[in-house]
């Protein structure tokens, strides 16, 4: 399923629902970042998804992170809750959704980065590497966030 990112966009179209999401921000002991290139944009982002019924944020953030990167991590902190109601996803089958996102902040604990149905790509990023790579920027805006030590947030 292919979707369309709108920020702040006077021409985006109106949202049909609020799902919450969770994503994992997983830094390496040598401080590399986990990310991956999504099949659907073909931007660079933290490993993340929808939260599924029956299960909390923590258990959504580790089984994403698993499922689209290979790595299984742990959860050390709380970034934030991100929800800009400028932020409009469209998805080709006509669901319209506004960002909810609780990003969580974790470290790995076993796997090797590899590629997916939904990442063509996925590896660990230095941080002078994250500058220069398409990254949608409110998902850039959550990787500064925790780099400059800019959290817990809270929109």
């Amino acid at each position: 399923m292919g979707r369309i990112e709108y920020l702040n966009d006077p021409q985006a179209p109106k949202p049909n629902s609020l799902i919450p999401a969770c994503n994992l921000l997983v830094q390496s002991s040598t401080g590399e970042i986990l990310i991956q290139r999504r099949r659907d944009t073909g931007q660079w982002a933290l490993p993340g998804g929808a939260q599924e019924l029956g299960e909390t944020p923590r258990q959504c953030a580790i089984r994403e992170c698993r499922e689209e990167t290979g790595i299984t991590a742990q959860i050390t902190g709380f970034l934030g809750v991100y929800s800009d109601p400028g932020h409009i996803v469209e998805y080709t089958d006509g669901e319209v959704r506004q960002e909810y996102e609780v990003t969580l902040i974790g470290e790995p604990v076993d796997g090797e980065p590899m590629e997916n149905e939904e990442a063509s790509e996925v590896r660990w990023a230095t941080i002078a590497e994250l500058s220069t790579l398409d990254i949608h920027s409110t998902m850039r805006r959550q990787i500064q966030d925790f780099l400059d030590g800019a959290y817990p947030h809270v929109d």
